[in-house]
């Protein structure tokens, strides 16, 4: 985990190593001013030597603003490798996120990869600055004063070693106990996290069905889950200052009592008395100061494992050695092709799938609910590898090719259409950025867009807002459409995505496709038969096994499941859906 967290300092290493330089450089200045104030008390004041206090007060008063440099130093420099490192972090985490395939993604909840990406970095860059300056100035501060104490007098030297020990032993029992919490409390945190993101995405369905009061309850539950683990942490951490607190009371009494005793019996100095007081601040302000960095450590160290663990994870899917940079046709072929999401699963979602489709052929796919119709043509553009058997497009396994490139020419509208937040013509350009406004309007005319975004009071400047909340569910389809046919592909998948369209409008789609990309092979798949039945042919999917493949009239000759629901369709059921029974 160290070695993942670190490896992120990158070009930031230099502040990193400036900050606790400087942070020495305060310490030596701050000890070195109460050893000073014990030569101005015990020559310039007793001795009368106005000459002398000016003399120390000058070296005083540079060595202070020195110190004062050396403390806004550490403090711009840990605040500038504290913030790159977290910029780094979380730019390693979203680079890596980019590259995981579906099943990678599924180990992560949404909420979770949030979480990392905002709380956990946080807590981490928090941690990262209070090591850089803490880490070193602490233990540096309490060394330097418990030298120099044991120089002025060892006899009252020994009260801080008692001291010290004793608050350290607190410091880490406490601090060991604390650390479950903090493990237990960023689990807590996905959850409040996955309530808020689920309850804002679905807010017109919470509204619709007035469930308001209910998401309150779950989110004041999740938000008590984070309240009552931080109270049980924050318990045992607050016992530490009072304790620490009655040491250092107990310490000054104890130094001033022993060491009246020891002025008085000429063995010490009134000025050599007032400097163990000082470093007797010194060094109890330190073990605060660690006992601090040790909370912060404990959160950074839960937080840091989550972080690792999104950095480190390696993609399912990656490119061979030597890819195939170009797709020669749109031909798609399974040979023998099984397929689980769990690869210890004993019952795959595709059983022993073999199908030849040519290039430029029209496929429509039909099935009920569960048969693995997306599952099967995910395969195609790679988002999922098979478990046995080849998916081979344009004769080559899928599995050759450079993802990128197979990708960009295997054009998938899924079923869940999502929209980006920015204008109309934003969103259909991440089919091709370098799109003009004239090759826009074509797709969207194409798709059946081009009649609703020229009602719009700006058209294709119409701004979207996040997840296309602001226009209707066969106008959102339609424009994902526009979007995938702006790629230009080889093969063109819709994953039942003209379900919210009417049937007119579906018709006048697939009149389209037939005119205008005759060579690009169009994989549809549907419920109602009146959106398949004119394709060049058709897959029957049942249970993940392909029940038949053929034209509309030679299923409905030698196909059982497929005449049952187109009768059920076309008699008095209207358009029943696949499965309803016949």
């Amino acid at each position: 985990m160290l070695k993942t967290l670190l490896s992120q300092v990158k070009e930031f290493k230099l502040p990193s190593i400036l900050t606790p330089i400087c942070m020495i450089g305060e310490v030596i200045c701050e000890m070195t001013i109460p050893i000073l104030m014990a030569r101005i008390v015990d020559r310039g004041i007793y001795g009368g030597d106005m000459a002398f206090i000016f003399e120390i007060g000058g070296m005083m008063i540079v060595i202070a603003i020195l110190g004062l440099l050396a403390g806004l130093g550490g403090a711009y420099f840990g605040a500038k490798a504290s913030a790159g490192f977290a910029r780094n972090l979380r730019k390693a985490m979203f680079d890596n996120i980019q590259t995981f395939s579906f099943s990678n993604i599924d180990k992560f909840s949404t909420s979770g990869l949030v979480t990392r990406l905002t709380t956990d970095v946080s807590n981490v860059q928090n941690a990262y600055m209070v090591i850089l300056r803490m880490a070193m100035r602490a233990p540096s501060s309490m060394i330097v004063a418990m030298i120099m104490s044991f120089i002025i007098s060892p006899k009252l030297a020994s009260i801080y070693l008692i001291a010290v020990a004793f608050l350290a032993l607190i410091t880490v029992l406490l601090m060991g106990k604390v650390t479950g919490y903090f493990k237990e409390v960023f689990e807590k945190y996905d959850e409040l996290n996955e309530s808020v993101q689920e309850n804002v995405s679905a807010i017109r369905v919470v509204k619709a069905y007035v469930r308001e009061d209910y998401e309150n309850n779950k989110f004041k539950k999740a938000a008590l889950n984070i309240y009552n683990m931080f109270v049980k942490a924050e318990m045992n951490v607050v016992f530490v200052s009072p304790i620490m607190t009655g040491t250092v009371y107990t310490c000054i009494l104890l130094i001033s009592w022993f060491g009246a005793h020891l002025i008085v019996g000429g063995e010490l100095t009134t000025g050599n008395l007032m400097s163990l007081l000082t470093y007797c601040m010194n060094i109890l302000m330190s073990l605060m100061m660690l006992a601090m960095l040790f909370v912060m450590i404990t959160m950074a160290q839960a937080s840091g494992r989550r972080i690792a663990e999104v950095i480190d994870e390696k993609a399912d899917l990656v490119d061979p050695d030597d890819p195939i940079m170009e797709v020669p046709d749109g031909s798609i072929v399974f040979d023998h092709v099984n397929f689980s999401y769990n690869r210890e699963s004993d019952e795959p979602v595709l059983k022993d799938i073999c199908l030849d489709i040519k290039s430029g052929e029209t496929i429509g796919i039909i099935g009920g609910t569960g048969s693995a119709k997306s599952s099967l043509v995910n395969l195609i553009s790679r988002l999922y590898d098979v478990s046995a058997g080849t998916v081979k497009v344009g004769g080559i396994d899928v599995r050759n090719y450079s993802m990128e490139v197979l990708r960009d020419q295997v054009s998938v509208v899924l079923q869940k259409n999502v929209l980006f937040s920015g204008t109309i013509l934003d969103n259909l350009r991440w089919g091709d950025e370098n799109a003009t406004e004239e090759d826009c309007k074509r797709v969207c005319r194409m798709a059946c867009a081009d009649e609703f975004i020229e009602k719009m009071p700006d058209g294709y400047n119409t701004v979207i807002e996040q997840g296309g909340t602001n226009v209707s569910g066969g106008q959102r389809q339609r424009l994902c459409i526009a979007r995938a046919l702006l790629k230009k592909p080889r093969i063109l998948i819709l994953d039942d995505s003209t379900s919210a369209v009417d049937t007119a409008t579906d018709a006048k789609i697939r009149k389209a496709f037939a005119e205008e990309i005759p060579g690009t092979t169009k994989l549809i798949i549907a419920q109602r038969i009146s959106s398949v039945q004119n394709c060049d042919r058709i897959i029957v999917m049942d249970d993940g096994q392909v029940n038949g493949f053929g034209s509309h009239e030679e299923l409905l000759k030698s196909n059982s499941i497929y005449r049952e629901v187109y009768e059920s369709q076309t008699g008095a059921s209207g358009d029943a859906d696949f499965d309803a029974p016949a």
